[in-house]
């Protein structure tokens, strides 16, 4: 190749204080492993030396310890958009020194490409293989790879051969025309494939390419325990029972599941339940679950945007690429979460809620109105325009101490208007049809835990009349009584009736 081989230092010189850097991946998948780590070096040197050194990070989603955990550690993030899920950053974010703003997950590559937030200066991004033409095969995950690589002035390749050549035909790599030439994106079925297997770059643009030999890990979930399971056995009887009553197809219609450990057990019960028959899964990230499926029959096709799966099950895919890539395909992110085909294919979306009030708004993001937990991800993407939404949380959190369905959400990430059922591990809130009294009052029966039934009764009784009863004055207290004591279960709702 006429590419220049070069280390993780050199390949960080090209990064300079002030710079946007895009990176490939979504989750930890699919993102590059060393070049980071010495863009963070290169900034602590930067700073003893009495120099700013900062960066704005823009990737798929989040990334893991080797992009936001090194360059937070080294104080070298400026802005950080659209999500992140790493200890440290979340908490640079949460004491002001990183300017984060969140954002749905399927407008950021638009976004760059607009130029709302500005010029890419570089893009650094994990292949498996590159031709001389400028043919980049991307790894296990996609995010916004395609967008980044077209507008940076300037392309570092981190080439990791842990990831096999033959991947090249599992992507699907599109981008959409800007307005107003946009027309429809024709995907009619989630196997369908538009674009091309690779990303195609200027290659006078690569400025130099970083050999590794790195497997990522990028399944941390714990496993399915008592809660999470009963919350999978409701999901998958209420779609079973909307089955049945013929307001879902006997075919089914495709699935897209959120990240984590109470996706992972949804996915399994539906597996497991007999009256659902094979489904296809539309959705950003392909989880550990899903995969297990295929193997058994029960998923027929998968798209996504990563494959964020553990090291063992990753390697299973590999080996047996004959098998799998027939059944999978990974797309941009502004594809696989793209609202309009969320729409046009009839998704069944299953999303988490950090907590939920008893009116049926959500919040995904904020611990008690403030403090940042993650983001909004791809989840608003796909509440909106669903077949079928549906949000899960477990009824309770920290031992009972605290209620996840309250008054009131301390933030709105998905308003009553955008969901459809909840679900809890103490059963189904179908709230399809019914107004804000009704609603509370089949939250309130079928999803809060026992002990906070009646907390939940005696604030609808205090509520103001209208349309929506609440109390302004009450409506945060179980919140308060939190901070406070350190237990919503000792809220005393009587001050507010005297």
């Amino acid at each position: 190749m006429a590419y220049r081989f070069v280390s993780a230092e050199e390949a960080a010189s090209y990064i300079h204080n002030g710079d946007k850097v895009g990176f490939s991946g979504f989750t930890s998948a699919g993102c590059p492993h060393v070049v980071a780590g010495a863009v963070a070096a290169k900034a602590e040197a930067e700073h003893n030396e009495g120099r700013p050194f900062k960066i704005s990070v823009f990737t798929g989603a989040s990334t893991g310890d080797f992009i936001d955990g090194v360059l937070v550690r080294a104080h070298a993030i400026d802005k950080r958009t659209p999500y992140q899920s790493t200890k440290d950053l979340r908490k640079a974010i949460n004491e002001d020194e990183v300017k984060y703003f969140d954002m749905h997950l399927s407008m950021l590559a638009q976004s760059l490409r607009y130029g709302f937030l500005g010029k890419i200066d570089a893009a650094i991004i994990e292949a498996a293989d590159i031709t001389e033409d400028g043919e980049i095969i991307l790894t296990s995950g996609v995010g916004i790879a395609p967008t980044v690589c077209r507008l940076a002035d300037k392309i570092i390749i981190e080439l990791n051969d842990k990831h096999p050549k033959e991947l090249r035909g599992i992507h699907d790599i599109y981008e959409p025309l800007d307005p107003p030439e946009r027309r429809e994106i024709p995907i009619y079925h989630p196997g369908d494939r538009i674009g091309k297997p690779y990303v195609k770059v200027d290659p006078a643009k690569i400025v130099g390419i970083v050999k590794t030999s790195i497997e990522t890990d990028t399944s941390h979930f714990a496993p399915a325990d008592a809660v999470t399971t009963k919350i999978g056995e409701n999901v998958a009887n209420f779609l079973a029972a909307e089955m049945k009553a013929g307001r879902i197809p006997a075919s089914f219609l495709p699935l897209q599941s959120g990240v984590g450990n109470v996706a992972n057990a949804v996915l399994g019960c539906m597996g497991e339940n007999k009256d659902i028959p094979a489904f296809n899964v539309y959705t950003e990230v392909i989880q550990d679950a899903v995969i297990g499926l295929m193997k058994e029959g029960h998923v027929k096709f998968a798209s996504g945007c990563s494959l964020t799966v553990s090291k063992d099950v990753l390697r299973d895919i590999y080996a047996d690429l004959g098998f799998f890539k027939p059944k999978l395909v990974l797309r941009p992110e502004e594809i696989s979460n793209n609202p309009g085909l969320v729409r046009r294919l009839g998704l069944i979306t299953i999303n988490t809620a950090l907590e939920a009030d008893i009116f049926g708004n959500i919040n995904s993001t904020h611990v008690l109105g403030t403090n940042m937990m993650n983001g909004i991800g791809g989840s608003g993407d796909f509440t909106r325009n669903a077949y079928i939404s549906i949000f899960t949380t477990p009824s309770v959190a920290k031992e009972g101490k605290i209620s996840s369905i309250v008054p009131m959400v301390t933030h709105v990430d998905h308003t009553e208007h955008s969901v459809s059922i909840l679900v809890t591990e103490q059963g189904v809130a179908d709230l399809r049809g019914k107004n804000p009294r009704e609603r509370a009052e089949t939250i309130i029966e079928n999803c809060v835990s026992p002990e906070y039934k009646e907390m939940m009764r005696d604030y609808l009784k205090i509520g103001a009349k209208g349309q929506t009863p609440h109390s302004l004055d009450a409506c945060f207290a179980l919140h308060k009584e939190f901070m406070k004591s350190g237990d919503m279960r000792n809220t005393d709702l009587s001050v507010y009736t005297k």
